[in-house]
């Protein structure tokens, strides 16, 4: 099994993906990661699915709160990227210093993305190191002008789009 997991993380770092960043509240605490286990999984009903690490502060307020919200980042944006990947400690406001809004559910997003997604949890499936979120888009908006961040063999990527 170990072998397989490894040949399947050797041809997903050939696959590349956006970066996103997931955030939630739950009473005065908020709190976010930075995601690349994203994916649109219906139009009707509008639902997308993110994948969580069990146990993170992140998790927690998903799971307490039932919402979350997505910010879909712009090519130049790695520094968001980074501060929401652990980069810093997990205790420490990786707000701290940057501009947020909010849609429908309250949960924050922040200003600069190139997109946003705001959910409700719909479903959750366990897996034995993470958690699968079905969300059910509940607000979105985009200034898709702008070239996305992407992550690719480890490393970011930036896409030309003239």
């Amino acid at each position: 099994m170990a072998e397989i997991s490894e040949a399947l993380r050797d041809v997903m770092r050939g696959w590349p993906t956006g970066v996103a960043v997931v955030t939630s509240i739950f009473k005065d605490s908020s709190h976010g990661m930075t995601v690349n286990s994203l994916a649109s999984v219906s139009l009707d009903p509008p639902l997308i699915i993110v994948t969580l690490a069990n146990q993170t502060r992140t998790w927690n307020l998903v799971t307490a709160s039932r919402l979350f919200a997505v910010t879909l980042l712009a090519a130049d944006q790695q520094h968001i990227s980074d501060l929401f990947s652990g980069k810093i400690p997990e205790e420490m406001d990786r707000f701290e210093g940057l501009e947020t809004t909010t849609m429908v559910t309250g949960a924050p997003l922040l200003i600069g993305g190139r997109a946003y997604l705001d959910c409700t949890v719909r479903q959750s499936i366990p897996l034995p190191k993470s958690t699968l979120f079905i969300g059910e888009v509940k607000a979105a908006w985009g200034e898709l002008s702008r070239p996305p961040l992407l992550y690719l063999n480890r490393g970011y990527r930036k896409v030309d789009y003239e």
